[in-house]
């Protein structure tokens, strides 16, 4: 019994974040109110799972509940948003963080044991084997034959960061082009109103953390909509490698934004059954992400390549 409270809790927490995900993209302030039936439509679930993620906002003092008008936000700004999403993702798996940041930091070898790692964290060895089964479950270790957990390659460095471009361009192409390939229209309808909010946002008041929570749940749709279980299940444990293992670098509002026209270009393609397109259009972003960097800014670059909207 515990251990299914332990898991509704989870759900709930990680529901948490993706209502402040949504609350992110939307712009949305201190003040602002958080209808129910909104940020059940945005989330894809019903509204009693809403509620009892609201109640668990409310109980950290992210969201105000107001008798007869609801839940308003009590948080800021942006980067107030991103840093308790941040918060959020940290607090239910304390020891899996510590162990991540560690490693990211090279603190700790490739290879490592529950014993090893209880006795450096001070953590029951049950509570270290949650946490490695949580990194496990995201793509991030691997259990060995006996005790011992080894750490899958993190995007840590250049030559990792190329590997990882290198590795999309090919994989995510073939996910589109894949036979069995079936865009969830429902999410991408709400990840088109997303992306079309980032890009017609005011000035000043896009994130590169509003970006990046976007732009893996972009790439991430694509990889699920995959009808090839071995594409999907590769691309999605990248993503979540990426997730975890990227630091989020601040970028010029112009590149977000060139970047996210390149998502909506996609999903055009996408929606209208222009597999070979999409495919092309993506290997294009894909190699212009690569090389954007703040300090070349190129506001010349013409829009992707594409045929005519039906």
């Amino acid at each position: 019994m515990p251990e299914i409270r332990r898991n509704i809790r989870q759900n709930h927490l990680t529901l948490a974040q993706r209502i402040l995900s949504v609350a992110l993209d939307r712009g949305m302030r201190r003040g602002d109110h958080l209808p129910e039936q909104v940020f059940s439509d945005a989330c894809g679930v019903s509204r009693t799972p809403i509620r009892s993620a609201f109640k668990l906002l409310e109980e950290r003092n992210i969201l105000e509940w107001r008798a007869e008008e609801g839940y308003f936000l009590a948080l800021g700004s942006a980067e107030e948003l991103s840093a308790t999403i941040r918060d959020l993702a940290e607090s239910e798996h304390s020891i899996a963080h510590q162990i991540l940041s560690d490693r990211a930091e090279r603190r700790l070898g490739e290879v490592q044991s529950v014993s090893a790692l209880s006795r450096r964290y001070k953590a029951p060895r049950a509570a270290v084997l949650n946490a490695l089964k949580v990194l496990s479950k995201d793509g991030l270790v691997r259990q060995l034959p006996g005790r011992a957990w080894a750490f899958q390659p993190l995007i840590d460095s250049p030559d990792a960061a190329e590997d990882s471009f290198d590795f999309r361009i090919l994989m995510e192409r073939q996910a589109i082009l894949a036979p069995d390939f079936a865009l969830d229209t429902q999410r991408a309808g709400l990840m088109r109103e997303q992306m079309a909010r980032f890009v017609s946002a005011e000035e000043g008041s896009v994130t590169a953390a509003g970006f990046r929570q976007i732009d893996i749940a972009f790439h991430t749709l694509i990889a699920e909509c995959s009808g090839n279980r071995f594409l999907r299940g590769s691309l999605i444990a990248h993503h979540r490698l990426r997730q975890a293992s990227q630091k989020i670098a601040p970028s010029p509002e112009f590149r977000l934004r060139q970047a996210m026209e390149e998502h909506l270009e996609i999903l055009d393609s996408l929606e209208h059954s222009q597999f070979q397109l999409a495919a092309d259009q993506i290997v294009v972003h894909l190699r212009r992400s690569r090389i954007r960097k703040p300090q070349a800014a190129n506001r010349g670059i013409p829009p992707l390549a594409k045929g005519p909207r039906a």
